[in-house]
């Protein structure tokens, strides 16, 4: 479903039949993260969390004059303070070249739409502390920097010695 359209930009949901393309993004996203070398993702994996029987992912797809330029990709999370549902926006992303065109700004108003419309009570994400660009885009908007929280991270390889720590 289109959910943005004007003479060169259009954002839409992402389909069953983007999966590649959102793969190839996701690979440029990590690739320009300095992160590559971290996904051990695949397409078929891709599809199942966003189109199988218990898919949880959603993503916008953004085209500039009919290719894709970038994505969104979140979920839904919830917040025992607030009381309401809420998104996790996993990764945006606009090609390098692309940026500068107001796309990331259109993914990001369409992703907050979309949370007025679900009730949701906030939408959260991460990003590198090295990405000032980004940094000043989200804060330019009005998002607030989180100092007081730590982020940690528990891989799947780590489970089972997280485990028998008991």
């Amino acid at each position: 479903m289109i959910k943005y359209s004007d003479e060169k930009i259009v954002i839409r949901d992402a389909e069953k039949n983007d999966i590649p393309v959102l793969f190839k993004l996701i690979n440029e996203l990590a690739e320009y993260e300095k992160l590559s070398s971290t996904v051990i993702a695949n397409e078929e994996g891709l599809a199942k969390v966003m189109f199988g029987e218990n898919n949880f992912v959603q993503a916008l797809i953004a085209e500039y004059e009919k290719n894709p330029v970038g994505f969104a990709l979140f979920f839904h999370n919830y917040s025992t303070f607030v009381g309401k549902a809420g998104f996790y926006l996993e990764d945006l992303y606009v090609k390098p070249e692309m940026r500068g065109k107001g796309i990331g700004k259109k993914l990001l108003s369409i992703l907050i739409k979309t949370a007025k419309e679900r009730n949701c009570g906030r939408i959260e994400w991460a990003v590198l502390d090295w990405n000032k660009t980004a940094i000043d885009f989200y804060e330019k908007l009005g998002a607030v920097q989180l100092n007081e929280w730590i982020t940690y991270r528990l891989t799947e390889d780590k489970f089972n010695d997280a485990l028998s720590s008991d």
